[in-house]
């Protein structure tokens, strides 16, 4: 079994999230999988590198669980990965921690599937290129991604629809989950 470690990096998981919270939760039941939570780690965007680099070292499987905020990752993950991920240990000439490492996107999103589909200005696959920019670069394996359409803040106004945004992030957890299960094989 491989070592899995969920950067969650929604920056107010707990009171403003619904879905990513759902996912987030139910990844942390698995065997195997560790979740560092930036935003309960680290509020004030001030890192410990040296330990975030010792989670990535041990880890087999890195996925980046987080909400699509303006066709990117929050801030907050991406100052992680901008303090985290530094020439000589991810990238560089002597920098080959992260190589050979299989990193798998979570990603949720509050328009409809079809605002990226054809004909859309962005397509969900243009919202991964920062993410397999940084896996060519460090030589991690890009390994695919898993996301959930429609879990717009505006969509929670009543009970059912919060339950029902539960329900897709659990969903989305068991699809994350056999992702990274097919990487065993």
């Amino acid at each position: 079994m491989k070592n899995v470690l969920v950067v969650s990096g929604h920056p107010r998981l707990d009171d403003d999230s619904v879905v990513n919270k759902a996912i987030v939760e139910e990844l942390a039941k698995i065997e195997g999988y560790a979740v560092d939570r930036l935003d309960a780690l680290y509020p004030d965007f001030r890192f410990d590198v040296a330990a975030e680099q010792a989670k990535l070292m041990e880890a087999d499987v890195i996925v980046l669980q987080y909400p699509v905020f303006w066709y990117g990752m929050p801030a907050l993950l991406q100052k992680w990965m901008e303090d985290v991920f530094e020439h000589g240990f991810s990238h560089g000439s002597s920098g080959k921690a992260l190589v050979g490492k299989e990193l798998v996107v979570s990603m949720t999103i509050g328009a409809p599937r079809e605002a990226y589909g054809e004909g859309a200005a962005v397509h969900v696959e243009d919202l991964l290129l920062p993410v397999k920019g940084a896996c060519a670069l460090t030589g991690m394996e890009f390994a695919g991604f898993e996301c959930t359409y429609g879990v717009s803040y505006l969509s929670r106004v009543t009970d059912g629809a919060r339950q029902d945004m539960e329900k897709a992030g659990r969903e989305q957890a068991v699809r994350v989950t056999e992702l990274v299960e097919k990487l065993d094989a």
